[in-house]
C-alpha cells in the first residue's frame, strides 16, 4: 500500500503559464502598449477579460505569463491578433488602400468602405449616411472620433449641443460624449470617419450598440 507521501496527487503540478516566466519576454510590454492604444484602463480591460486588475497588472509587468486562452481573450479585447501580442510584425501590410479595393458594406441603412489598413490603432472609413437612417441612435463608447463632411450636410449632436456641418467641415470629439449623426438632406451625407477604438467592429461604430449590449 502506497504511503500518503508517495501518492501522485499529493503535490499538484504548477500551472503551465507560471512554469517558465522567461518564455515570452516581449508579451508584457506589448500587453500594456496595446491596452493603452485601445484606450482601456487596467480595470476595464481586466473586467472584460475575466481577470482581476492585479492579475492583469502582473501580466503587464512580466511577473506572470499568460496562457493561450488569456492571449486569445486579450487579443479579442484589444482588436488585434495573438501574433501581435507576441511582438510579431506584419511584413506585407500595405500602407496604400486603392479605391478599387474598397468593398462597400451595408449595415442599418448606412454604407461604409474601409479606407485604412486593418490592425492599426485607428479605424478609417468612408461612410454614406442616408436621410432618415439611425438619426435617433445615441452612441457612447471609449475612444475619439474625427469626421469630415465630403458631400451633403450632417446634423451632429454632441451632448446638449447641436451642429450642422457642410462640405469641408470637420468635428473631433471624445466618444464618451453622447453623440448622434444624421443626414440633413434627402440625398444623404458622405463622410470620412476615423475612430481610435480598434476593437469596435465597423458596423458597431455606425449602428451604435445593439439592444441589451453595453456601449
Amino acid at each position: 500500500m502506497s504511503s500518503p507521501e508517495s501518492h501522485p496527487s499529493a503535490a499538484p503540478p504548477p500551472e503551465p503559464s507560471e512554469e517558465q516566466p522567461e518564455a515570452l519576454p516581449i508579451v508584457a510590454p506589448q500587453l500594456r502598449a496595446l491596452r493603452r492604444r485601445s484606450a482601456l484602463t487596467l480595470e476595464a480591460a481586466a473586467r472584460t477579460a475575466g481577470l482581476s486588475p492585479a492579475h492583469l497588472s502582473r501580466l503587464e509587468t512580466g511577473q506572470r505569463q499568460p496562457s493561450l486562452p488569456m492571449l486569445l481573450a486579450l487579443a479579442r479585447i484589444y482588436g488585434t491578433t495573438v501574433s501581435e501580442l507576441l511582438g510579431e510584425t506584419v511584413a506585407d501590410r500595405d500602407a496604400v488602400v486603392r479605391a478599387a479595393d474598397m468593398e462597400p458594406t451595408r449595415a442599418g441603412g448606412w454604407t461604409y468602405w474601409q479606407a485604412g489598413a486593418s490592425g492599426r490603432g485607428m479605424q478609417a472609413l468612408r461612410v454614406h449616411v442616408p436621410h432618415g437612417s439611425q438619426g435617433d441612435i445615441v452612441r457612447v463608447h471609449p475612444g475619439e472620433e474625427w469626421l469630415h463632411v465630403l458631400r451633403g450636410r450632417l446634423r451632429l449632436r454632441l451632448g446638449d449641443a447641436g451642429h450642422l456641418l457642410g462640405p469641408g467641415d470637420s468635428a473631433h470629439f471624445d466618444s464618451l460624449t453622447p453623440h448622434r449623426l444624421a443626414a440633413q438632406d434627402p440625398d444623404g451625407v458622405e463622410l470620412l470617419f476615423v475612430h481610435t477604438l480598434l476593437q469596435s467592429p465597423t458596423a458597431t461604430l455606425c449602428l451604435g450598440p445593439t439592444p441589451g449590449e453595453t456601449p
